[in-house]
């Protein structure tokens, strides 16, 4: 009886947090401008493509916050701090505080991902995170060197290791007590519901802001769209079998599949960010096949 009550209590929370950030919220579903560009964008270090309006490297500042994790220096642009409170104040101090610190962590999570591959094929790289998400560079001319399949590891390796910390926060709700559900979101999409019962605020909603971050905007992120990791791994999927076309096919997935979301989330979620978002992207990429 005592965890079908709890049931009951987590689902109606994340069902206010879902509807808080996801679609009904314009503050909230305006994060998505910087969610979804917060993954490593290959073109500029990789081979043809780049987006330099939005996924460029800033350049550094005598204001940045410079440190190191597991040997890789990690850099942080003044606008970074800027655009996630920005985009994630709502009025509520504590919503801003679990936002900025479990998307500081997940983003930083994901970037050492693809950091860590790139060490395991021989290349060192630097991390930065700015103002429209972050990057992991390649430090020396041998990042461009990485075959197909080393790239598509890569590119996994970044929502990968976001779904290994939402493992982990499941089980440690799980093995302290806590409740751990199931909700699909938009009728489809599986996203964990954890936490618990009591005057835990402030860990519930840090436990949802992680999940959300590291499951669903993970699992989007892998959606074949460039400059997505999902698109990253559907270029260099094509580059394996059509080494001639392979770049432009994948574009051309991109701007379908683009298109196909954005008017999903126009016209399905009523989400004017999501739906302006995709379209961009979409845009983007029918451009470069253009040029």
């Amino acid at each position: 009886m005592l965890k079908e009550k709890n049931a009951i209590s987590m689902r109606a929370q994340y069902t206010w947090h879902v509807g808080s950030i996801f679609p009904v919220s314009n503050i909230r579903v305006g994060n998505l401008w910087y969610i979804l560009a917060i993954h490593p964008k290959f073109f500029e270090h990789f081979e043809l493509y780049d987006f330099p309006f939005m996924f460029t490297n800033p350049t550094p500042t005598q204001f940045d916050l410079r440190f190191e994790v597991a040997g890789f220096p990690v850099r942080i642009s003044p606008m970074f701090w800027l655009i996630v409170v920005l985009f994630g104040f709502n009025g509520d101090p504590l919503q801003l505080v679990t936002w900025v610190f479990a998307l500081f962590i997940s983003i930083l999570l994901h970037e050492l991902g693809h950091a860590l591959a790139f060490r395991r094929f021989g290349v060192e790289s630097e991390i930065v995170l700015y103002g429209f998400g972050g990057l992991a560079i390649p430090r020396t001319s041998w990042g461009r060197g990485l075959s197909s399949t080393q790239n598509i590891l890569v590119a996994l390796a970044g929502p990968f290791a976001g779904f290994l910390l939402a493992a982990v926060i499941l089980l440690a709700v799980k093995l302290a007590g806590g409740v751990v559900l199931w909700q699909t979101i938009v009728n489809f999409i599986p996203v964990p519901i954890a936490g618990f019962q009591g005057e835990l605020s402030f860990l519930n909603e840090l436990i949802s802001t992680f999940l959300w971050v590291n499951v669903f905007w993970g699992m989007i992120n892998l959606l074949p769209i460039y400059p997505l990791d999902g698109g990253q791994v559907t270029r260099h999927a094509f580059l394996m079998s059509n080494a001639y076309n392979g770049v432009q096919m994948s574009l051309w997935v991109s701007v379908i599949v683009g298109a196909m979301v954005a008017i999903w989330a126009f016209a399905g979620l009523g989400s004017i960010y999501m739906g302006a978002m995709f379209a961009m992207l979409a845009l983007q990429s029918f451009m470069q096949i253009r040029r």
